[in-house]
């Protein structure tokens, strides 16, 4: 019980600096507890409080053109592709996946995505493919903030930008959960209430971290996080 909390604090921590990470490391540290499908639906309550949190703290560096296109354009392709999970899943596309998220990181860290922008209906066809691919894996932060690098954002911008798309996932994702889930996650309850109270917690600690970062040094720790993750996706499948 107390690796998953420690976690918890982690998991909200990272999401403040780089806008994902809360999935990424709790559905992991809870498999072995409840299941893998048990964990996704664990994991989205304190999910949907850090992120939910992370935009209020953060809610005035919105990018609303952003936002409007690539970030509607990737919640909707995030469902669908969240929906075709059990029909897609497999050691393959997870192994594409890391990959594509090691390349990402990489391109942040040599300034290719610096020179690459995304406009118009370009932002809204990688958000939607960004969205659809990361929601079929199920790590739709990582994908979607490695297409965000694309954009000219500052660095809050980026994480509340990053952080509204999570929400409308959530908000929509949640209730789902709860209606077919709901009775086995009261079994868990106590456990899903710590969580809760550690991504909290480590919110507040990760936006502290976040504002002592500077800008030029923000979207290379964005890029190495994507790297970590990437590797840690190819090693999953072996």
């Amino acid at each position: 019980m107390l690796i998953p909390l420690l976690v918890s604090v982690l998991a909200g921590a990272v999401a403040s600096v780089a806008g994902f990470g809360i999935g990424s490391l709790l559905t992991p540290a809870l498999t072995p507890l409840m299941g893998v499908s048990m964990a996704v639906v664990a994991v989205a309550l304190p999910h949907a409080a850090g992120t939910g949190l992370r935009l209020w703290r953060l809610r005035h560096a919105v990018d609303r053109e952003v936002l409007r296109g690539f970030g509607l354009a990737s919640a909707a392709g995030g469902l669908v592709g969240a929906l075709l999970h059990n029909l897609a899943d497999s050691p393959l596309l997870a192994i594409v996946f890391g990959l594509l998220l090691i390349l990402s990181g990489l391109a942040g860290f040599t300034g290719w995505t610096e020179r690459v922008r995304l406009r118009g209906r370009l932002a809204v066809a990688a958000g939607g493919l960004s969205g659809l691919f990361g929601g079929m894996v199920g790590n739709q932060g990582g994908i979607r903030s490695a297409a965000l690098l694309a954009f000219p954002l500052k660095r809050d911008a980026f994480v509340a930008t990053a952080t509204a798309t999570a929400l409308i996932v959530d908000a929509a994702r949640l209730p789902v959960y709860l209606f077919g889930s709901g009775g086995r996650l009261l079994e868990h309850a106590p456990l899903v209430a710590g969580l809760t109270v550690g991504v909290l917690i480590g919110t507040l600690l990760g936006e502290r971290v976040l504002r002592r970062i500077p800008e030029p040094v923000f979207r290379h720790a964005v890029s190495a996080l994507l790297l970590a993750l990437g590797a840690w996706m190819l090693l999953r499948p072996a």
